[in-house]
């Protein structure tokens, strides 16, 4: 079973890389955003398997509050966006 887990962890961890190169390469603000609730969901999975491999009920605390964080983030940026991009109306 522990195989199982850390095969899950290798997988996390390459996809936490390719969504840095995202993050990096861009080309988009939204393609950025995306990469960083892929960290945000991604890190809470990582701490859940490392909490269920360690038995560590902190970890899954750290990884709840994670997720709220990583929700926050998301409509924080979309709410900002959206302000910013949205057409105004011409006053007559």
């Amino acid at each position: 079973m522990t195989s199982i887990y850390l095969i899950t962890l290798t997988l996390l961890l390459v996809s936490l890389l390719i969504g840095a190169l995202r993050i990096l390469r861009g080309p988009q603000l939204a393609d950025r955003l995306l990469a960083a609730q892929l960290f945000g969901t991604t890190g809470v999975a990582v701490l859940l398997v490392l909490a269920e491999l360690q038995q560590l009920d902190a970890a899954r605390d750290t990884a709840l509050i994670l997720a709220l964080l990583a929700m926050l983030a998301a409509v924080a940026f979309v709410s900002r966006v959206w302000k910013a991009s949205a057409p105004r109306e011409k006053s007559e």
